[in-house]
């Protein structure tokens, strides 16, 4: 039942807010001083065009989401959508090098949602139970003890 349950929320939430994944944890110190490592950052995409000064979260094909800012629009006449530059804010260079293929510009397609609020510190679970599985394992043991000892 709480498994269902969260499951239902988290497809809420995607529908709501228009983004794949409504909420994502910073993993790394490349927006420092406006988010720290560990903050939860909550997403939201529309129709409305991308701006420079903008914070997005983007994936490209990596294993995990870039949370960064967007510093450049470069808008192309033949389409509607708009190349993008984004650049950590305690980076000292853009993020030409860390796209695929050597590309010059992120493609819109790759925006997964805008920031829109963050809580801090609290994906520090996240990190931690991915950074030392053994705490994860511990957790969920201590859980399924719990529910195979719970009297109801």
């Amino acid at each position: 039942m709480v498994i269902a349950s969260a499951l239902i929320i988290w497809k809420g939430l995607i529908c709501i807010t228009g983004s794949e994944s409504p909420v994502v944890v910073v993993l790394s110190g490349s927006m420092e001083p406006g988010f720290q490592r560990g903050d939860i950052l909550f997403l939201y995409m529309n129709k409305d065009p991308i701006r420079a000064g903008e914070i997005v979260v983007y994936n490209d094909g990596r294993e995990i989401p870039i949370v960064h800012r967007v510093i450049e629009v470069h808008e192309r006449r033949d389409t509607k959508q708009a190349d993008i530059l984004t650049k950590g804010d305690a980076n000292p260079m853009d993020d030409r090098v860390m796209y695929t293929s050597g590309q010059l510009w992120l493609q819109q397609k790759y925006i997964m949602g805008r920031a829109v609020g963050f809580l801090p510190y609290v994906g520090w679970v996240t990190i931690v139970m991915s950074e030392k599985p053994m705490i994860k394992y511990i957790l969920l043991g201590a859980l399924g003890l719990l529910v195979l000892t719970s009297k109801e």
